[in-house]
């Protein structure tokens, strides 16, 4: 087996609420190998989005540590973890978070500047981006709000890809969208995959979920299965019936 490019030992968070100790995750042990799509599931509580801001150095742990390529990122300053982030992750969100006073075009290439103050390159990077993810060159300049949900969140893809990123996380990026442009992301999210990057998704979403080739499923902070599936092929039952048969032993 390959080397992972991502993973934790004994990895745990706990939050203080009202004097009270919360222990979110609890001394995970995980990997997560290069090219994979992993997804995260697991009922409301279970810690899915904690675990995706501790892999992408967006959270510190509280005990245990993060290994991004053999390097340990839950030791690094908040300054050193936001040039990780910046080189090395790219990041899609349930809310796309683009700027509302710049254009679809310029978001994008705002990410890029941060790691390449070529501006002609970037802006070329970003135009083939848009193009592969088949936004229509005439909304380009257009203004977030002015543009489907499915238009934004595939931006916000293209966004977080600019940079060239190793891995790209994603937090329920379905979820504020209907079914058509759902699709339309998981797509491109598929695409992404398929050209070699890796992808850590969280998702509470069966259609979704079974976009990846694993499925990692949480319970009160630690890994209660998993269930790998292979390559996505779009149509493919037995694939579905799996993941259903794992997600019903899980209790889902």
């Amino acid at each position: 087996m390959t080397k992972p490019i991502l993973a934790t030992n004994k990895l745990s968070k706990t939050f203080s609420t009202g004097g009270a100790q919360q222990h979110v995750l609890k001394n995970l042990d995980m990997e997560i190998y290069d090219g994979d799509f992993t997804v995260i599931m697991g009922s409301s509580g279970a810690g899915k989005s904690t675990l995706l801001y501790a892999l992408a150095g967006m959270d510190k742990p509280t005990l245990g540590n993060v290994i991004f390529a053999d390097k340990d990122i839950s030791s690094y300053s908040n300054d050193k973890l936001a040039i990780f982030r910046r080189n090395h992750c790219g990041f899609v969100f349930q809310q796309m978070y683009l700027l509302d006073n710049m254009s679809i075009l310029d978001n994008i290439m705002a990410a890029g500047l941060l790691a390449n103050t070529n501006r002609k390159q970037v802006a070329a990077t970003a135009k083939n981006l848009l193009q592969q993810f088949n936004i229509a060159e005439n909304t380009w300049r257009k203004f977030p709000s002015q543009v489907s949900g499915g238009e934004a969140q595939r931006a916000a893809i293209a966004r977080a890809l600019v940079n060239s990123p190793q891995i790209v996380f994603a937090d329920e990026p379905t979820g504020a969208l209907n079914s058509v442009n759902g699709i339309a992301v998981l797509d491109a999210l598929t695409d992404v995959n398929t050209r070699g990057q890796s992808v850590v998704m969280v998702t509470h979403d069966i259609k979704s979920a079974r976009r990846g080739n694993r499925v990692i499923y949480l319970e009160d902070g630690g890994i209660k299965g998993e269930v790998n599936l292979g390559v996505y092929v779009s149509g493919n039952t037995a694939r579905h019936e799996a993941l259903k048969q794992f997600l019903a032993e899980m209790g889902w």
